[in-house]
């Protein structure tokens, strides 16, 4: 065979990844290399052997995907062979030198071990239990006809209670201007534009509120008041529009993704229903930093939230809910799993690299302190302000 000038850094990169947190090895633990073949030997072709040990066609075939996905740029088998004897040799001379005992590297190896297997058992998972053609057309008529196939354009008075509201509205029987009495009496951020929230469909807003704006006529008002949980509503609807849900093909991608994470979901829960799980970490207790919440024009904490595409003042709720309430961030470490959802999701797509990956991930997310839980905190609340302020007209 023809050398190549081949970097051995390169071929155990692709091999081997370290993980950021590891659990304690055991004297037992041995290398992944030999669990894996006393689990099942591999009879596919020999490629080659190096001092007896055979590189097959399986083993190449495997490190090929893998490099091919962080090599996008091709390889030609006759390189990635010559890299798997490089890494072969390399393998024989530390366990020749015990490096294969270090608890650190025993420890790299389980894990990896556990990522490949936790990888190959999601992907089976998800083979056996393929999403449907009917659900995923349930999923889309679900999304799509949230929106009725509307959206509305309306105007509103946020108040603090249902007197205020009824008396806004007896102001608008006697010939009271909808978009000066917003502005002298919403709480709301929209109340300086006159209360106006631009167009918005039926599912960018909260239920109560969105029912009253689609049962009106075009011009008229709700003559009764609306209660949500930000507070008390008088609702102009100023008009309305068909709008065209995007087609099926081009949200099908989306929608499998969503409904396998779905999946993997429901199965992790099943898993941990039937399991004994112990956990015996402890977040160490930190005292909460004060947190300047950023001013939000027309926004006030002393009043409901305006429901101007709700998600995001909620946002801002939950976001400085979260983090003034630090102490309780070690919620966010022991539930680490729900990360490792995600990665897992990933691995799926193919088991041996991307489940190391996965590992990496889930160990990442467990080590988290309740210190970074503040600071994503003060994040979260940035970004729900300005989500808010682009939102708003």
């Amino acid at each position: 065979m023809k050398p190549l000038q081949i970097t051995l850094a390169a071929a155990i990169g692709l091999s081997l990844t370290a993980c950021d947190q590891m659990p304690e090895a055991t004297d037992t633990a041995v290398s992944t290399v030999q669990q894996v073949t006393q689990t099942a030997a591999d009879s596919s072709e020999v490629m080659a052997t190096v001092n007896g040990s055979a590189i097959t066609k399986n083993l190449l075939d495997t490190y090929m995907a893998q490099r091919q996905r962080r090599r996008p740029e091709g390889s030609n088998i006759e390189g990635v062979l010559e890299e798997l004897i490089n890494l072969e040799l390399t393998v024989q001379d530390g366990i020749s030198q015990g490096v294969d005992k270090d608890a650190m590297v025993v420890a790299q190896m389980n894990q990896q071990r556990k990522a490949v297997i936790a990888g190959a058992t999601i992907k089976k998972m998800i083979t056996d239990k393929p999403v449907t053609q009917e659900e995923l057309q349930a999923l889309y008529d679900e999304k799509t006809g949230a929106n009725g196939g509307k959206e509305y354009k309306a105007r509103h008075v946020l108040v603090k209670t249902e007197a205020e509201a009824n008396d806004i509205i007896a102001k608008l029987e006697t010939g009271g201007d909808f978009s000066a009495l917003a502005k002298e009496l919403s709480t709301g951020p929209t109340g300086k534009n006159g209360g106006d929230l631009g167009w918005f469909s039926a599912a960018q807003m909260v239920q109560p509120f969105s029912e009253a704006v689609a049962a009106l006529e075009k011009g008229a008002y709700t003559k009764t008041p609306v209660e949500t949980q930000f507070g008390w509503h008088v609702i102009v609807r100023d008009d309305s529009r068909d709008v065209q849900p995007p087609p099926f093909d081009q949200l099908k991608p989306q929608m499998e993704a969503y409904l396998q994470k779905e999946r993997l979901q429901t199965y992790l829960e099943g898993l941990k229903e039937k399991a004994a799980v112990e956990i015996q970490y402890q977040a160490p207790a930190v005292e909460a930093p004060a947190i300047e919440v950023p001013a939000i024009e027309g926004h006030s904490q002393n009043v409901p939230h305006d429901p101007t595409h709700g998600t995001a003042d909620t946002a801002v709720e939950q976001a400085t809910d979260a983090a003034s309430e630090a102490t309780g961030a070690a919620k966010d470490a022991m539930d680490a799993a729900k990360g490792a959802i995600d990665t897992a999701t990933e691995a799926a797509g193919d088991v041996a690299g991307d489940a190391v990956e996965a590992a990496k991930g889930a160990a990442a997310d467990a080590a988290n302190s309740a210190t970074d839980a503040v600071k994503e905190g003060i994040d979260a609340v940035k970004d729900a302000a300005g989500a808010i302020g682009e939102n708003t007209p």
